[in-house]
């Protein structure tokens, strides 16, 4: 029988981590002016800490104990994690009217963390710049892995962290760079982080400003293709 405490538990843990990745393009917002976009931030940050902090609370393991994920528990929270992610990002594009359907801004955010690059937006300069943020941002989330980013972060989960990761991984096995999981998923992590930062350094030397450097980066590493231009790289006639 599957347990559903510490699937709930530590789905709620991931959506207060998504949560406040959002305060990057909230600030955006505010820098430009847009309050529109950061009113649609910031009701979507509070309301998913208020959710999911209740949730948690709500499904912690009892007696100061840790939850422990079996196989079947690890795919179902991998599943549960990915359509959630996508419900709450979904909602800053509909709250700003970037994108005014719900299913579409689902679909669009859905596209970003699973790096698949499909869109539905037509006018992309059209759109705030905070929005455009975030959007990338799901792909770089997405890139390395949302749940190897919170077993990284989160060593509480235990040997759980094994199962999600395992969970999430493409190939039938499990290669670890390190005797830990949680080593492993921080190395990745760190290198992904540097890679990162090279790759906007780079675009920037190349004449990108920061903004469009950052979103091209997320896009690339996370090997999805979102660009906050409709002709992608080709707006800058580089060749």
């Amino acid at each position: 029988m599957i347990r559903f405490s510490p699937v709930l538990h530590i789905v709620s843990l991931l959506l207060i981590l998504i949560s406040l990745f959002m305060l990057l393009p909230a600030g955006i917002a505010i820098y430009n002016g847009d309050i529109v976009s950061a009113e649609a931030f910031g009701f979507t940050i509070i309301f998913t800490l208020i959710l999911c902090t209740v949730l948690w609370w709500l499904s912690r393991p009892k007696n100061g104990t840790k939850h422990h994920l079996r196989t079947r528990e690890g795919f179902l929270m991998v599943t549960a994690s990915w359509i959630a992610a996508s419900a709450v990002g979904a909602l800053p594009f509909v709250l700003s009217g970037a994108i005014p359907s719900y299913t579409d801004a689902f679909f669009e955010t859905m596209s970003g963390f699973t790096t698949t690059g499909a869109s539905i937006l037509t006018v992309i300069e059209s759109v705030p710049r905070s929005i455009l943020f975030w959007r990338s941002l799901t792909h770089w989330l997405g890139g390395m892995g949302i749940v190897v980013l919170a077993v990284a972060i989160l060593p509480f989960l235990g040997a759980g962290g094994v199962q999600l990761v395992r969970a999430e991984s493409p190939g039938p096995t499990l290669d670890k760079i390190a005797p830990k999981i949680t080593q492993t998923a921080k190395i990745l992590w760190f290198l992904y982080l540097g890679l990162t930062v090279l790759e906007t350094v780079l675009l920037m030397l190349g004449g990108m400003d920061l903004f469009d450097a950052l979103t091209h980066t997320f896009g690339t590493l996370a090997t999805g293709g979102f660009s906050p231009r409709n002709a992608s790289v080709g707006a800058y006639n580089s060749g």
